[in-house]
């Protein structure tokens, strides 16, 4: 018998199913989050502060949402991605300096030896990105990152770092935006090694990331100004660091702030504090398979008084195993 009769009606319910399919993806602004808690709490929230005419709405002018970057919008683990530049920085800078062969921290760089570099702790840290990221104007260093970034990978993904971006705080970026939203990246890492990649990445602005800084200094090379980086630390915009410096820069309290772990507690703190509605939210690494999991031991990215903060405060908590459908854009 022919089933020739049978195929037409078979290829309309795919395209049918297709079309159904698709459609929700085009309606759904957060189609990577799961229809749980946090999906529900987000976009309750967005409708509360956008209905005109009502107690909840807030002027335009007023939407600030602020972002820690590494760890909330692209991933930490198995360390910062600053600190992964910084490496392989002291190792490309190594011939120039024989001296560091037998000194801590760049011996301890170079021999691979990541306890003797731990051992040196926050100072060691410091000697390390002075050495890496001082000597050169900004825009000299703004290239180094640029070129860096298109050649590094990441150890388990293989993929460069700026494609380890989290595709659920992309879509919750845009969606935020499409709703009168300005959106900042509040985050530790040094402001000039995001304010290159920001734009493409995650469509915030050089002019909306805050962040650590090093000192620079005005110069004239050949008649022409110019900014030269010294080995010097401006600011740490970290822990109590990030309220001071938003108010310092962006000059408004946030109505929602994005982090995910200890450094980003007097964020949400400050945020919270003050009045009308609110927007708290904490990704909790949970899943092992398909990004990482940790929290309150962890080296990076330690989540432990800020989560029970949440919990008795009733933050969101996002769980990323539950929560999420998909971690990144390039995640079959």
């Amino acid at each position: 018998m022919s089933r020739k009769p049978f195929r037409r009606p078979v290829a309309w319910c795919c395209i049918l199913a297709f079309s159904l399919i698709n459609a929700r993806a085009q309606t759904d602004p957060l189609p990577s989050w799961n229809d749980t808690g946090p999906k529900k709490a987000i976009i309750a929230f967005v409708g509360k502060v956008t209905k005109n005419g009502t107690p909840d709405f807030v002027p335009i002018d007023e939407r600030i949402a602020t972002f820690d970057n590494d760890g909330t919008l692209w991933v930490e683990q198995p360390m910062y991605v600053q600190l992964a530049f910084v490496l392989d920085r002291v190792r490309q800078l190594a011939p120039a300096h024989p001296g560091w062969a037998t000194t801590q921290p760049f011996e301890g760089v170079l021999d691979g030896n990541v306890k003797a570099v731990a051992a040196t702790g926050e100072k060691g840290l410091m000697q390390l990105v002075a050495a890496t990221h001082s000597g050169m104007t900004v825009e000299q260093f703004q290239k180094t990152v640029t070129d860096w970034l298109a050649t590094a990978r990441h150890p388990r993904f293989k993929h460069p770092y700026d494609e380890c971006i989290y595709q659920p705080m992309l879509e919750l970026l845009s969606y935020l935006r499409t709703n009168g939203f300005k959106t900042y990246i509040v985050s530790g890492g040094g402001i000039e090694f995001m304010r290159p990649w920001t734009k493409e990445a995650y469509g915030v602005p050089p002019e909306q990331v805050v962040g650590s800084s090093i000192k620079t200094k005005f110069i004239l090379v050949d008649g022409k100004p110019d900014l030269l980086r010294l080995s010097e630390i401006n600011f740490i915009d970290d822990k109590e660091g990030k309220p001071i410096a938003i108010n310092q820069f962006i000059g408004r309290r946030p109505i929602a702030a994005f982090g995910n772990s200890d450094g980003d507690q007097p964020m949400l703190e400050w945020t919270a504090s003050g009045s009308g509605p609110r927007l708290l939210l904490l990704v909790h690494h949970t899943d092992a398979e398909r990004e990482y999991s940790y929290d309150r031991e962890s080296s990076f990215g330690k989540l432990d008084k800020a989560l029970d903060e949440a919990n008795a405060r009733g933050w969101v908590v996002v769980d990323m195993k539950k929560d999420w459908n998909r971690i990144f854009r390039f995640d079959k």
